[in-house]
């Protein structure tokens, strides 16, 4: 089996449906005999270009093991899927479970946004 890194660029309206998706995803991996070492989910974040005349995208990165008949049946439901607009697929040598850089800078951001509410919180008072 091959680990593979796999990052989605999901319709921003659907994105509440992104648990549901990915719960599917990783059914299809856990019963191929495939493990799942990171899911990350990075959020709803601008996109470098219009796609379909959208300016933002749900992004999603999974690292997985799988052999590759699984990784053709998960590439063949990102691409009959509608909410998918993106997906990219890299092999890599072994499994990630560590934070991406990516992960990093959502959880900068987000701790800055908690750390200004917070601040603003007894000023409004």
């Amino acid at each position: 089996m091959r680990h593979y890194e796999i990052v989605l660029l999901i319709h921003p309206d659907q994105s509440e449906q992104v648990p549901a998706m990915l719960e599917r995803y990783k059914g299809v991996v856990t019963a191929g005999g495939g493990k799942i070492h990171r899911v990350e989910d990075w959020g709803r974040r601008q996109m470098a270009y219009l796609i379909q005349k959208l300016a933002k995208a749900h992004y999603l990165c999974i690292n997985i093991e799988c052999s590759a008949e699984v990784l053709a049946e998960l590439e063949t439901g990102f691409r009959f899927n509608d909410a998918v607009l993106r997906h990219l697929t890299v092999k890599k040598d072994e499994a990630e479970t560590a934070p991406s850089v990516m992960m990093k800078v959502v959880d900068r951001e987000e701790s800055r946004k908690a750390a200004q509410s917070q601040s603003e919180a007894p000023a409004r008072a």
